[in-house]
This record gives structure tokens, C-alpha cells and sequence, in this order.
């Protein structure tokens, strides 16, 4: 269940997770509001372009106007061309005629015979060579063309028309040149985008003026000429490209005097964020709206109708596993009819566990009752056993025997007392061995004061509570002991007596010194209570010996396996600095 709740509730709540299934159910009002605005942005690009597309259409009808002017012009003067005054007549022209660079009167082999011109221009050149001149020679009648550096120190068109004879029989031409820049279209169009920008082209794409030259180069080597065959061909005059400064621009155009000269119109291309100058209220800030207002509102309603109340039921259920089921959920009245529902099965699992519990306790106490029962009586029949052979020991002559009876109602003697420290302890299924060695350690020696010369005790045990079976060989091994020390050491004579039990982890030592003239038996030869001491510590998995004290007496010493135990009784040891811990909550100290 921990592991459970270690994830983040922020992302785990309900809140969390109905405002994302909100979320998620309204998202194809998002969606819906995106496709509107893409759907807006594309018809924003077709009008643009339609614009564009218009305004290349007037900028070439504008600059048709005057190429029309300078055709009828040329048609008016082709009978006179033969003049004696022709090139006084030409050049008066020019200088009258705005826009007129110059007017030139060709032969049939193409080299001019008059002509007038501005300062600076050529007023003789031959033709012959010219594209436009050779079209009108094979029938055309009206012809455009670029001027060469020969012709024109600037970009300028050569507008040529064919002059005949009577029965249609080629007599030359007349020619005029006209500056390209005042043929460029006018950006001043409120039609146009902000950012527009116009050129004239020939025939190959090739770029003959332009108000900004940037706007028409455009990138990876491509032309415009892929344009002028779609234009000649009839299809859609206009397309996007990215020109040379990585703009994207959308073109159009349209053809200026047949299929010579070509008008293009370019404008930055709208972009990405071209939705604000559209509508984006209506467009995508409303949807947006409804559903940043429709989270929000479950997000609100969540926690005042489910998340709150589950809060509040989480905080009774916390004080249940506490124990305090005393506590009821009286508020969550007021709460929708699931939560009340759920809070009437806390109140009624509480009234269970406080039921259960009330009777669990009560046999618990019964049951305690009668183990303490059960232990004082057992403690009492061993007393008797004990008074019994007491009295058979004082009815015996035979010395031998008394003593045998002596030793065996002490360790009767010694079986009673754990039952007296179980009934008379806190826990009857648990006795401190600390307390347990100092009591018995008492009786043993008081029982013998009044028999001899005055015998001194000093018990240092380490606490130690255990389980009354293991307990009950313990105490069986330290009668031995003393009761040894009694009739070998202190016979006749007294002396200290020294008891010493030590927890080292998973090993336990219990010794019996005194300070007698040190060991006696015989080696290879064991009597009675050693016999019985080896199989007092055999049942608690360790082994016993005799040994000789460092300033003289004997140890007896039992080495044994550490039983299972739990926290000590006394709070004191629990603060001692060499205390040590065992595996399931197993505690040793030293006192």
C-alpha cells in the first residue's frame, strides 16, 4: 500500500484525471478552431494572390497604354519616314514627346535611315540582327524587344512596326525606344501588400528593371521563367518562392505586349501567425476560451464536490488506524449522496472494529486472567512439593539423602519462582532474565545464611526477556551452580559469591564465580550437578564448564545460544550506549 502512495498525487488525484478527460473531450473544439483558422489562412493566401494577380493586371494595362501610344505614333509616321526632313522631324519628336528615348526610321536590311534621339543615344544603328526586327520582316506587325547597350545607354524597349508597299511588299519599319523605368509599375497601388515590390521581365524570365532586385532572385538557381511558360500557356499567373534574403514572397504577373514583355508583382507570403490579422476571436481565442473555462470549472467542481470530501474521509480513516474509533463522520451529511454513502461504511466498519475489539479485549483479560490463575496455582503446588520434601528431608537420618532432597527442592524451589515472576510481570508470557537471576540468586543464598558462616552475593546481568521455557533450564543450570559453590566453596568457611550474565548478540554467558581453593573433582570424573549442568546447557544449545578464577575460586560457565527475545521491560536499558539489537525487533543491553 506504501508504495502505492509514494506516487504524486498531483497526477494521480481524480481532479487530475477528470480534468484531463475534460480536457481531451473538448479538445475538438481546439481542433475544430485550428482547421477554421488554417482554412482562413489558405483563403487569405488566395486572396492574396488574387490581389497580386489584379495589380499585375493594372500595372500591365497602365504600361500597355503607352507602348499603344508609341505604336500609333510609329503607324502615323511610317508614310513620311522618306522624307527629306526625317531625322529634324524625329528628333523634334523626341524632345517633344515625354517618354521617348528615341524613334528611328529602318530600312528593308535593317540599318536605320533617319533617326532622332536624346542626348547620349546612338541616332544610326543597324538592326539587322535584332530579334524584333527580323520578326517583323517575316510578317508580324508590331514587335518588342529589349534595346542593346548600342541603342540605349539604359534598360529600356524597342517597339518596332512593320512599314509596306502596296500589295503587302516589306519596306522597313519604325522604331521607338522606350526607358523601362518609366514603363515599371507604380507601388503607390493601396491595392497592394505592405512589402510589394514590381519588375518587368523578357520573355526568358530574365528580370529587365525591378523597384527591388532582392525580391525577384530567387533561391536554388531557380527563375522566373518556369512562370512565363505557365502565362503563355494561359494557366494561373502566380506562384511562391523563397527569393535570395530567405523571404517567402508570393508572385504574380501578366504579359505586357504579347509575349515579350511580362509584368511581375511579389509580396511577403502571410505567415504562420497571419490568424491575428484575421479574426482571432472568433477564430481561435473563443475556442480556446471555452476550453481553458471548461477545465478550469471541473478542476473547481471536483474539489468542492469530491476532492474536499474525500479529504475529510481520509482524515477519519486515518484516526481509525489509530484507534480512535470514537470518531464519526457527522459532517460528510451534508456531502453528494456517494460520499455519504461511503462515510456510513467508515461508521459502520468503526462500530464493528470498536465491537470487535471490546470483545477482544475482554477475552484477552480472560484469558490473561486465567494464565495468571494457571501459573499461581502451578506455583503453588511446586511450593508444596517443596514443603513436602522438606519435611521428609527432616525426617531422614541418612546424610546422603538429605542432601539429595535438599538439592532437588531447590531446583523445585527454583521452577516455582518462574512461575511466580510470570504471574506477578506486566506480560505473563515473558520474564526479564535479569530480574529472574537476581530474585533466585537471593533465595539460593538466603536460604543457606542461616546454615553457616555469612556468604556475600554480586549479581551484573544484562536484561534480557525470554520466553518461561528457555528460562527454565537457565535456572535449573544456575542452581547448580550455586548450590556447587555452596557445598565446595563456602562450606565452613563463607565467602563472596559473584554472578555474571552477559548478551553478546547471537551468544549469551552465564557465570558463577567464587573464591573457594578452586577446583576439586577429579579429572575424567563428573558428579551429579556437573552431569546436570552440561544438560541444562545442551537444552539451550550450549556447553558448560569448570574452570579456575584469575585470583583464585571457580568459574562455572555456560555458554549458550541467545533466545529469542523482545524489547527489554526496562526503559533504563533501552538508553544504555552497548546495547545491541537483533533481527525482529530482538534488543540486548547491559546494565
Amino acid at each position: 500500500m506504501k508504495r502505492f502512495l509514494t506516487r504524486s498525487p498531483r497526477f494521480q488525484g481524480i481532479r487530475f484525471r477528470m480534468g484531463m478527460a475534460m480536457a481531451i473531450a473538448l479538445l475538438p473544439i481546439l481542433v475544430l478552431g485550428a482547421v477554421q483558422a488554417q482554412d482562413e489562412f489558405r483563403r487569405q493566401s488566395i486572396d492574396r494572390q488574387a490581389d497580386l494577380q489584379q495589380a499585375a493586371g493594372r500595372a500591365a494595362m497602365t504600361a500597355k497604354a503607352r507602348l499603344d501610344t508609341a505604336t500609333v505614333l510609329l503607324e502615323a509616321l511610317a508614310p513620311e519616314g522618306n522624307g527629306p526632313a526625317c531625322a529634324e522631324r524625329l528628333s523634334s519628336l523626341v524632345d517633344r514627346v515625354e517618354g521617348f528615348q528615341a524613334l528611328y526610321r529602318v530600312g528593308t536590311g535593317g540599318a536605320s535611315v533617319c533617326g532622332g534621339a536624346v542626348e547620349g543615344a546612338a541616332a544610326d544603328v543597324d538592326f539587322r540582327d535584332e530579334v524584333w526586327f527580323q520578326r517583323l520582316r517575316r510578317g508580324e506587325t508590331i514587335t518588342v524587344g529589349q534595346a542593346t547597350r548600342a541603342v540605349s545607354f539604359t534598360p529600356a524597349l524597342i517597339v518596332g512596326v512593320r512599314w509596306e508597299r502596296p500589295r503587302g511588299v516589306f519596306a522597313g519599319a519604325m522604331a521607338a525606344v522606350l526607358p523601362l523605368q518609366d514603363l515599371q509599375p507604380d507601388l503607390a497601388d493601396r491595392s497592394l501588400p505592405a512589402g510589394a515590390q514590381a519588375a518587368l521581365t523578357d520573355e526568358a524570365g530574365q528580370v529587365l528593371v525591378a523597384t527591388d532586385a532582392r525580391a525577384f532572385d530567387l533561391r536554388r538557381g531557380e527563375t522566373l521563367l518556369g512562370w512565363v511558360e505557365r502565362a503563355r500557356q494561359g494557366e494561373s499567373a502566380t506562384f511562391d518562392a523563397w527569393d535570395a534574403t530567405g523571404e517567402h514572397r508570393d508572385y504574380a504577373g501578366a504579359a505586357l505586349a504579347g509575349r515579350d514583355v511580362y509584368v511581375v508583382v511579389s509580396a511577403p507570403s502571410p505567415g504562420l501567425l497571419s490568424w491575428a490579422r484575421l479574426n482571432p476571436i472568433g477564430v481561435l481565442l473563443l475556442p480556446l476560451a471555452a476550453w481553458l473555462t471548461a477545465f478550469a470549472a471541473v478542476m473547481l467542481v471536483s474539489e468542492r464536490i469530491v476532492i474536499r470530501w474525500l479529504d475529510y474521509l481520509e482524515r477519519i480513516a486515518s484516526l481509525y488506524a489509530r484507534g480512535r474509533y470514537s470518531v464519526r463522520p457527522v459532517q460528510a451529511a451534508n456531502a453528494p449522496s456517494e460520499i455519504r454513502v461511503l462515510a456510513s461504511t467508515l461508521d459502520s466498519l468503526a462500530d464493528a472494529i470498536s465491537t470487535r475489539d471490546g470483545s477482544l479485549n475482554e477475552s484477552l483479560a480472560e484469558k490473561d486472567a486465567l494464565m495468571r490463575e494457571i501459573h499461581h496455582r502451578v506455583k503453588n503446588n511446586l511450593q508444596i512439593i517443596s514443603s513436602l520434601l522438606s519435611m521428609q528431608q527432616r525426617a531422614l537420618k541418612d546424610e546422603p539423602a538429605k542432601v539429595a532432597l535438599g538439592d532437588t527442592r531447590q531446583r523445585i524451589s527454583a521452577l516455582a519462582l518462574i512461575y511466580r515472576t510470570l504471574y506477578q510481570s506486566d506480560d505473563i508470557r515473558h520474564a526479564d532474565a535479569r530480574d529472574f537471576i537476581n530474585e533466585l540468586v537471593g533465595q539460593l543464598v538466603a536460604a543457606e545464611s542461616g546454615r553457616g558462616p555469612l556468604v556475600t552475593s554480586a549479581i551484573d546481568a544484562d536484561s534480557l526477556v525470554v520466553d518461561p521455557d528457555k528460562l527454565a533450564p537457565l535456572a535449573l543450570w544456575l542452581v547448580e551452580a550455586v548450590s556447587n559453590a555452596q557445598k565446595h566453596a563456602f562450606a565452613g568457611r563463607g565467602g563472596a559469591l559473584q554472578v555474571r550474565f552477559r548478551v553478546h548478540g547471537d551468544t549469551s554467558v552465564l557465570e558463577v564465580e567464587d573464591d573457594g581453593p578452586g577446583p576439586q573433582e577429579e579429572p575424567g570424573k563428573a558428579g551429579v550437578g556437573r552431569t546436570l549442568m552440561g544438560a541444562f546447557a545442551k537444552q539451550l544449545r550450549g556447553e558448560a564448564e569448570l574452570i579456575p578464577a584469575p585470583g583464585g575460586g571457580t568459574i562455572a560457565r555456560m555458554v549458550f545460544a541467545t533466545p529469542e527475545a523482545v524489547r527489554p521491560t526496562d526503559p533504563q536499558d533501552l538508553e544504555r550506549s552497548d546495547a545491541v539489537v537483533r533481527p525482529g525487533t530482538l534488543t540486548r543491553t547491559r546494565r
